[in-house]
């Protein structure tokens, strides 16, 4: 990622579990995460599991279908295809009005 390039923070792709546990530990210590945390294991079973990871933003339809889906997150988090997905959306299934309330 530039950030890390810019911020001089760059790993190899960890090979093994004791690999990734070195680049967890640099991490935790350089960002001064005091927190305890908990590290998948090489093949990332936790994640095929959970799915936990990678955030995404999506956009379901009225009749719901996926109409948009972001690539992950935080970096993929482009609001210009989102909000075109939305429009698009709206264009076709616009929302009722509500009636307007008078004030006498």
């Amino acid at each position: 990622m530039d950030s890390n390039v810019a911020q001089n923070v760059l790993f190899a792709d960890p090979k093994s579990d004791d690999d990734r546990a070195h680049v967890a530990e640099a991490c935790m210590r350089n960002l001064k995460i005091e927190l305890p945390a908990l590290l998948d294991t090489i093949d990332n079973a936790t994640e095929r599991a959970y799915t936990g990871w990678p955030d995404r933003l999506y956009v379901i339809g009225t009749d719901g279908r996926v109409k948009f889906k972001s690539k992950p997150g935080p970096f993929g988090f482009k609001p210009d295809p989102m909000a075109q997905a939305l429009r698009q959306e709206l264009s076709q299934h616009p929302a009722p009005t509500a009636p307007r309330a008078s004030i006498r």
